[in-house]
């Protein structure tokens, strides 16, 4: 990697890119040069190239328009003009020293600027209240497809790994403060591999088939019995009674709602090599007052805020 920050690199960028746009330049004189050619003793008409499609749609061997030849000079121009004044020539910066950086920097100042305050009002308010407010849940809306619909849909409705949010079913909670605190700080739950722990591969099959029937699905009723002891091993996340453990992000087992897949396959293979979910952090991407009011959003997807807000 420490050639390609070499000066040599910038020398053979800046080049390649002056070679290429005089290259254009010399190639368009070198065909302006041509002159149209009239057939001796003809009626006038112009050189062909010979080449005809259709019967009668014949290529003329003529030089292109001189108001087109222009345009092409004049986007040449333009384009040396930027690059004297613009970044794109290796290391060179341009005589107005413009970034991409800057420009973004510049632009999150001016927003800060204009919408800061109505943010910062929000942030003063309960995050119940916030929710019920329609400006601030439109606000909040646009945040979510800006930031969150990548991984949970634009529907919120989640799709395999990522959670649904618009159901009860939370991992670490689902009160407006803990689902700001996931926003802000991120998560990142854990199911280690528990096939060894559990013993043979008879035996997770087992476990997985009471798995199933701790919700209801259709299980085989013997290995069910056989692996509801070898359970225990789970039970110091998923709780004796498999309802869960919010403080780990532990999932309920006795519902039928599922990060990855319900079906016994999906189930041995969960347990076998166990799974790792990263929820990112949007503290110091977003800053807590904007968090404040995507968490607001989130809850009122599941929750009445009209309703909640009087209360």
């Amino acid at each position: 990697m420490a050639d390609f920050t070499s000066g040599f690199w910038n020398i053979f960028i800046t080049v390649l890119t002056l070679l290429g746009v005089f290259g254009c330049a010399l190639l368009l004189w070198a065909q302006s040069q041509h002159k149209v050619v009239v057939k001796p003793g003809s009626d006038g008409s112009v050189e062909t190239t010979g080449h005809v499609w259709d019967e009668d749609l014949t290529e003329l061997n003529t030089p292109m328009p001189r108001w087109w030849m222009w345009l092409f000079y004049i986007t040449i121009v333009f384009g040396l003009v930027y690059l004297y004044l613009y970044p794109g020539l290796g290391t060179y910066a341009g005589k107005l020293g413009w970034t991409s950086t800057g420009q973004y920097t510049e632009e999150l100042k001016q927003a800060d600027a204009e919408y800061g305050p109505l943010f910062a009002g929000y942030l003063k308010q309960d995050l119940k209240v916030v929710a019920a407010d329609p400006q601030a849940h439109a606000i909040g809306e646009r945040l979510f497809l800006t930031y969150c619909s990548q991984c949970h849909g634009s529907a919120a409705r989640g799709s395999k790994g990522f959670p649904n949010l618009t159901d009860k079913d939370w991992l670490y909670g689902g009160d407006p403060e803990t689902i700001k605190t996931t926003l802000l700080h991120g998560r990142n739950g854990q199911m280690p591999p528990m096939g060894a722990a559990l013993g043979t591969d008879q035996d997770v099959e087992n476990v997985a088939q009471y798995v199933l029937s701790l919700s209801g699905a259709n299980s085989d009723p013997i290995k069910r019995v056989l692996g509801k002891p070898k359970f225990m091993v789970c039970a110091a996340c998923h709780g004796a009674d498999a309802k869960g453990n919010p403080a780990l992000g532990a999932p309920n087992l006795t519902d039928k709602i599922w990060l990855y897949g319900g079906s016994a396959d999906t189930i041995m293979e969960t347990i076998r090599k166990g799974r790792n979910n990263v929820m990112p952090a949007f503290k110091d991407f977003l800053g807590e007052a904007k968090v404040h009011v995507l968490a607001a959003y989130i809850w009122s997807l599941s929750n009445d805020p009209a309703v909640q807000a009087a209360k």
